[in-house]
This record gives C-alpha cells, sequence and structure tokens, in this order.
C-alpha cells in the first residue's frame, strides 16, 4: 500500500509532466500536506520497488 511520508534532503533536477497529470499530484499533495516533489519522489520509489523482476 502506498503511503505519503515526509521530506528527507533531496537534489535538484528537472522534470517535465502533462498539464493534467501535474494537477492531480497537486491536489494529493495538498490533501497530504506534503510537497509535490515529496510526493513523486514517493510515487518513483513506490513504482520502482513494484516493478516485476526480469528473467534470465
Amino acid at each position: 500500500m502506498f503511503v505519503v511520508k515526509q521530506s528527507q534532503d533531496m537534489v535538484n533536477k528537472t522534470f517535465r509532466f502533462p498539464q493534467e497529470l501535474l494537477d492531480k499530484l497537486e491536489q494529493v499533495a495538498k490533501e497530504k500536506n506534503v510537497s509535490v516533489n515529496n510526493l513523486v519522489k514517493q510515487c518513483c520509489e513506490y513504482a520502482l520497488g513494484d516493478l516485476p523482476e526480469e528473467k534470465k
């Protein structure tokens, strides 16, 4: 289950998102009282942790 957590130290990087996705991220971040950056980081960590293992 995905649970939104508070922030930690970060490195600056620029990414581009479709406006509709950004609107959804901003809405969730506001509801959870975290930054959009923090939410995006956690979404990425969650998605990467849920990738299927590659077969050899």
